[in-house]
């Protein structure tokens, strides 16, 4: 059951998507009326967020038990007794998995209310507390120390600083204000710190603030199978093209039990200084990363001996990943999608611009997997029917593990290939809250079947290349 409005989008975007999820092969397969109801199931989920907050442990400095009993101490500490379990993934060893309480619909709402933006509630609905930064405004009296209502501003329109606010706003929960309202819009100094503590979330999830830094890495389900599949051996030399802001990079590096080379590329400076940053805190030394444009990684010219970074020759690495730069509609919770179709679009021949410099990068018998966190055919299935077309070297191979669902019909692709491919689509799973007493009466093994269907959106292909032609 709903209790957030279905995502929304422009005009043009939610016409694309519709033909997409009502196209041919999927009516003949499913029917009108099913196809109809997973579409819309799907836009219901997206709007809110996962079932559990899934954390990956840094097995290069701790193992899974240890932590888990730390994260067990601490979550308890953080909901004052509430016995909410850790739970282990049997097939993805090295991640937790915490069930997310809500949505509690009895939070009684305070006179006093701050309006946060979009992103700001997105993150608070994944148990974040509220930042200055994210601060839109606020009643007109707000003192430190106060009881607040929390709202998100879904569609950007509140004015900063407004004394109040009338628009489309989402209620995310209560908290206590840290500072008075002239001191979060004081222009005398720069908008950063903690604002508002969150104290009544209608989404009860732990807060990762300062948390275990070193030893876990909050990471979507899905984005953890990725590394799982590409399978990086010790002694590799790895390739991470799109790598910003490090979770899978730092990942790759922690399954090769950081013997190797993992190359980590980004084209914008700050998100390569962020992938930096987290390899130093994970305490990992075999991630090299550079400030550079994947689409031209390839090098048609001979290198120097001693040069680390890109652009690279032919056939370099055994494997590589390609979490390629896409349209995130996957992504939850977002309640009002904000992109054009022309941006929405634009990243099919982007991702097969890069598409095509890891082949070329990839040494024969090595391994390409490609993902996304959108829900397209055009950047998912249609990349697939593209890339084994336009590359006859290239074959489709099994995942391992595969806990998500099939590839999408279509694209034209036969039903042996797209069994191969990995799609986590939220609507696989009824839309439902967890609140403490279902949750304690709740199997283990039920829990990790909803958490492994009640995640983001994701793609995933895995292909092996099997000659230099």
């Amino acid at each position: 059951m709903s209790f957030f409005p279905k995502i929304s989008f422009q005009y043009e975007v939610e016409e694309y998507l519709t033909k997409v999820f009502r196209n041919k092969e999927l009516i003949t397969a499913l029917g009108t009326q099913e196809a109809e109801n997973k579409y819309q199931s799907l836009l219901s989920h997206l709007s809110h967020p996962p079932g559990f907050t899934t954390v990956r442990v840094n097995t290069h400095l701790a193992s899974v038990e240890h932590v888990k009993k730390l994260l067990f101490e601490e979550i308890q500490k953080q909901f004052k007794g509430l016995c909410v379990p850790v739970l282990e993934h049997p097939k993805l060893q090295d991640i937790l998995l915490i069930p997310v309480i809500g949505p509690r619909r009895d939070l009684k709402k305070h006179p006093s209310e701050v309006i946060v933006g979009a992103q700001c509630g997105y993150a608070v609905l994944r148990g974040a507390h509220v930042y200055v930064p994210g601060i839109v405004s606020t009643s007109r009296f707000v003192k430190a120390g106060d009881l607040v209502s929390v709202y998100s501003d879904i569609e950007g329109k509140c004015k900063r600083g407004a004394k109040e606010f009338d628009g489309v706003k989402i209620f995310l929960g209560n908290g206590i204000s840290e500072l008075s309202r002239s001191e979060i819009f004081s222009s005398t100094r720069p908008l950063k710190g903690l604002g508002i503590r969150m104290i009544e979330p209608v989404y009860l999830s732990p807060s990762f603030d300062n948390v275990l830094p070193s030893h876990l890495f909050l990471q979507n389900l899905p984005s953890v199978v990725v590394s799982h599949i590409l399978n990086p051996q010790p002694g590799e030399k790895i390739l991470d093209m799109c790598a910003a802001p490090g979770g899978k990079t730092t990942h790759l590096a922690t399954l090769m039990h950081d013997k190797g080379e993992v190359i980590a590329m980004d084209k914008i400076a700050n998100k390569v200084k962020k992938i930096k940053q987290n390899a130093e805190l994970l305490q990992l030394n075999c991630i090299k990363a550079f400030c550079y444009d994947g689409t031209r990684a390839l090098s048609v010219e001979k290198r120097e001996d001693k040069q680390e970074g890109p652009p690279f020759l032919p056939e370099s690495f055994d494997r590589i990943l390609l979490d390629a730069p896409c349209s995130g509609m996957g992504q939850r919770p977002n309640m009002a999608y904000s992109s054009t179709l022309k941006e929405v679009t634009s990243y099919q021949p982007l991702q097969r611009k890069l598409f095509t410099v890891g082949v070329k990068l990839l040494k024969p018998g090595g391994v390409l997997v490609y993902s996304t966190c959108t829900i397209t055919l055009s950047e998912n299935e249609e990349q697939v029917a593209w890339a084994l077309k336009t590359f006859p070297c290239l074959q489709l191979h099994p995942q391992e593990p595969h806990i998500g669902g099939e590839g999408m019909k279509g694209a034209g692709l036969p039903l042996d290939q797209l069994k191969l491919l990995q799609r986590f689509d939220p609507s696989a799973v009824t839309l439902q809250g967890m609140d403490i007493n279902s949750l304690q009466d709740s199997r283990e093994d039920d829990l990790i079947s909803l958490a492994n269907k009640d995640c983001i959106g994701f793609f995933i292909a895995k292909f092996i290349k099997s000659n230099s032609k």
